[in-house]
């Protein structure tokens, strides 16, 4: 087993964080961070559309560095940096010595899946380091043996489910290779169902929440097949090209070759296998393409010795100087806000979340000006209803008063109380059946030149509802 290159994966992570930390504030709050922050406020087993570990580590970032996007992006930023380490580790476990180390470091660094991210909080940042722990621990049982990594597959997979349930389409696509190309002998140990047990008890949380709420996480899933299953395939082969660097391409490729095709790794050849397998059962569900993005990592690393090898002529390397560089630009352009927003049009045609950073404040302001235009004295009982957990998020962590809506897990927090039966204040559709009294108060326009979701979006001044809270509620709620 060669050494762990600790001086110059340390390097390249430092110089990772020192990038991420200094454009982290550069925009603002991201729809799914307000969402986030919401939800960290209201800490709970589950929420209908996650488990609890993402509005957890908000929590915690924002109350130990600030609720300001900086601060909550100090957990993104870590969680991008222990994926670099662990990656490296991969290329170890695959034979990588010093320089394959590096250079999968950097490549990690630099894949605009890890950009994007690492920049702002997700689920997506979460489960980015829960597959690159598990592809570790896997690897390191396949390579060993030795039944015990059962564990910390276990453990790995029980932490995943309480951040993203996506951990579990890992373990059956590597599951499945398996059993088609082994190592098979890796079942037959009694610390296999004490990993099983050790994931269950500590996914057991989020399990028992979502059982005990009829399971909503299934159903906004089955939502996001259904409507936008069609594109989700379409996408899929195009958007795998991407999502690393088409530059790192051949070198993921070669990852893959060389697990199935070399002697010394045929204990790692189900890895090869599992990722097509992967594509496969994602492509059935109609999941997103990007679910499938962390195993091209892996496979990546694998790809470094053979890539290194490659590079043993001046031209080559020069020609590879080139790609890199200009791959690196594209990721850090496309994943981080080194744009002015005005200059953004293009970007957003490859990455959208750039543009849902920027409006929030002036949302805020244009929805202020409208509350204001209600007699103070019927201020007490009015409300502000949005349609998306994005502007209601944005709406609460700006100071407005009496937010709700019905997105999500909003509806989870409550109707407005009983007494609730002033003017309300409605961002963005509704149904006439639901209030009364309405008129456009205004049309939001952020002034900063960014088509984005909530660009243009109409705010109404009602008088009131047409039935009570209570009674409307179960028809305010909607997943999507």
């Amino acid at each position: 087993m060669e050494r762990f290159a600790r001086g110059p994966v340390g390097l390249v992570v430092a110089i990772q964080v020192l990038v991420l930390t200094l454009l982290s504030g550069r925009y603002g709050f991201h729809r799914d961070e307000l969402y986030f922050l919401a939800a960290g406020k209201r800490l709970d087993w589950g929420y209908v559309d996650q488990p609890p570990l993402t509005p957890l580590l908000a929590r915690i970032s924002t109350d130990v560095f600030g609720a300001t996007p900086a601060g909550l992006r100090v957990a993104a930023t870590l969680c991008a940096a222990a994926t670099v380490i662990l990656l490296a580790l991969v290329a170890r476990e695959f034979g990588g010595g010093r320089g394959a180390q590096v250079l999968t470091a950097v490549m990690t660094a630099l894949a605009a899946f890890v950009v994007v991210d690492g920049h702002m909080l997700s689920t997506a940042t979460v489960d980015m380091l829960v597959w690159s722990a598990l592809g570790l621990v896997v690897l390191r049982l396949f390579r060993t043996g030795d039944g015990r990594w059962w564990l910390a597959i276990g453990a790995v997979v029980g932490i995943g489910m309480e951040g993203k349930w996506l951990v579990l389409l890992m373990v059956a696509s590597i599951g499945l290779a398996v059993l088609a190309v082994g190592p098979r002998t890796v079942f037959r140990t009694g610390w296999l169902p004490a990993g099983i047990l050790l994931a269950l008890v500590l996914a057991a949380p989020a399990l028992i929440w979502q059982a005990a709420h009829d399971f909503p996480l299934l159903t906004v899933a089955s939502g996001i097949s259904e409507d936008d299953g069609a594109e989700n395939r379409i996408l899929f082969v195009p958007m795998q090209l991407v999502y690393l660097s088409p530059m790192a391409v051949p070198v993921w490729i070669a990852g893959g070759l060389r697990l199935w095709r070399d002697p010394e790794l045929r204990w790692a050849r189900s890895l090869a296998l599992a990722y097509p397998v992967l594509c496969v059962i994602l492509l059935i569900l109609g999941g997103k393409p990007y679910y499938s993005a962390p195993f091209l990592l892996l496979l990546a690393a694998a790809g470094a010795e053979p890539c290194l090898r490659w590079l043993d002529r001046t031209w080559r390397r020069a020609l590879a100087v080139f790609l890199a560089l200009v791959g690196a630009a594209m990721s850090l352009v496309v994943g981080l806000p080194v744009l002015p927003p005005t200059a953004l049009a293009p970007v957003l045609a490859v990455n959208k979340e750039q543009g849902e950073q920027v409006g929030w404040p002036e949302l805020a302001s244009t929805v202020t000006r409208v509350w204001e235009r209600i007699p103070a004295e019927q201020r007490a009982t009015a409300v502000i209803f949005t349609r998306n957990y994005g502007q209601a998020g944005a709406l609460e962590h700006y100071g407005l008063p009496a937010v709700h809506s019905g997105h999500m897990s909003y509806a989870d927090w409550g109707p407005p109380p009983a007494d609730a039966v002033g003017p309300v204040v409605v961002v963005g559709p509704y149904l006439p059946t639901w209030f009364t009294g309405c008129h456009e108060a205004a049309v939001h326009d952020h002034g900063l030149g960014v088509e984005n979701e909530e660009q243009g979006v109409r705010i109404s001044l009602c008088a009131g509802t047409s039935r009570p809270w209570s009674s409307l509620w179960g028809e305010l709620r909607h997943y999507y």
